[in-house]
C-alpha cells in the first residue's frame, strides 16, 4: 500500500507538469492547442507501441472506440485551450467536474445504483466547482473550455467503463491515443510552430509527463484497491497550485480556495464511502 501511495504522488504530479509544459507552449511560444494534443498523443502512441497486439487491430473497426477518442479528443484540446489563459489551478479545478459527469451518466446509462450520500457529496462538489468557475457574464472563456473538457472527460470515463470488457486496457490505451493522433492531423498538419529546442523539449515533456503519469496510475491500481487510492487522485490540484504558483506566480483567491477544499473534501469523503460499502 505504501509502495502504491508513493506512486500515486508521483503520478498524480506528472499530469499537471505535462499540462504546465503545455501552458508553456501555448502562451510563450504561440503553439496551437490542437498541436499540443496532436504531439501528446503522437508520442504517446509511439510510446504504447509494444503494447500492441492482434486484438488491438480489431478494435479500429469499433464505432465505440472512435466515439471514446473523440471524447478525449475534445477534452484535451479543449484543456490546452483553458490553459493558454487560465490560471492552471483554476483550470484543475473546474476540470474536476468530469468524475462528478461520469458519476451522472453512469447512473443514467449503465445502471448503477443511487446513493443518497453520495449523491449529497457530489452535489458539494459541483457546488465547490461553481464557486471557482463563478458563471456569469463575467465568466472566462478559459474556464468555459475548463468546464467542456470535464464533461468530455466524464463521458470518456463513462464510456471506459463500458468498453472495459471488450479489450485488455493496453490496447484500449493504444488505440485512444492512435485515433486521437490521427483525428487532430487535418488541423495540425500546417499549424506546427517554429521547432526550437525550447519548443522541442516542452513538446517532448508535456507528452513524457502525461504519458507517465497515467502509466504510473495503472501500475498503483495494480497494487492496491482502486477505491483506496481514489482520494489520492485530488493530489492533482494540489500539484497545480504549487505549479501554478512557482513557474507562471499564479495563485487562486479566496473564493477559489474554498471551491477547491470543497471540491478536495467532497471527493476524498465521496471515496471513503465508496471504500466502507465495499
Amino acid at each position: 500500500m505504501w509502495q502504491a501511495l508513493f506512486i500515486m504522488l508521483i503520478a498524480m504530479s506528472m499530469i499537471p507538469a505535462g499540462d504546465t509544459a503545455g501552458k508553456l507552449l501555448t502562451s510563450l511560444h504561440e503553439a496551437s492547442p490542437a498541436f499540443v494534443a496532436w504531439s501528446r498523443f503522437g508520442i504517446g502512441a509511439l510510446i504504447a507501441l509494444p503494447l500492441l497486439r492482434p486484438e488491438t487491430l480489431r478494435l479500429f473497426k469499433d464505432w465505440r472506440i472512435w466515439l471514446r477518442a473523440l471524447l478525449l479528443t475534445g477534452g484535451i484540446t479543449s484543456i490546452q485551450i483553458a490553459l493558454r489563459t487560465a490560471p492552471l489551478a483554476d483550470v484543475f479545478a473546474a476540470f474536476f467536474i468530469g468524475p462528478i459527469f461520469s458519476y451522472v451518466l453512469s447512473i443514467i446509462f449503465l445502471g448503477e445504483q443511487v446513493n443518497p450520500a453520495r449523491n449529497a457529496l457530489i452535489a458539494l462538489g459541483f457546488f465547490g466547482v461553481l464557486l471557482v468557475v463563478r458563471p456569469g457574464f463575467d465568466m472566462t472563456p478559459g474556464l468555459i473550455y475548463a468546464v467542456i473538457a470535464g464533461l468530455c472527460y466524464g463521458a470518456y470515463l463513462t464510456s471506459s467503463r463500458w468498453l472495459s470488457a471488450i479489450a485488455s486496457p493496453g490496447s484500449l490505451l493504444f488505440t485512444q491515443l492512435t485515433l486521437s493522433f490521427i483525428m487532430l492531423t487535418p488541423f495540425c498538419w500546417t499549424s506546427t510552430p517554429t521547432l526550437t529546442t525550447e519548443v522541442a523539449s516542452l513538446t517532448v515533456l508535456s507528452a513524457i509527463f502525461s504519458m507517465a503519469g497515467n502509466f504510473l496510475l495503472l501500475f498503483a491500481y495494480a497494487r492496491s484497491p482502486a477505491s483506496s487510492l481514489a482520494p489520492f487522485v485530488y493530489l492533482q490540484l494540489f500539484a497545480a497550485i504549487a505549479l501554478g504558483w512557482a513557474v507562471f506566480g499564479e495563485l487562486p483567491d479566496l473564493i477559489a480556495i474554498l471551491g477547491l477544499v470543497l471540491i478536495i473534501g467532497a471527493g476524498i469523503a465521496s471515496a471513503t464511502l465508496g471504500q466502507q460499502r465495499r
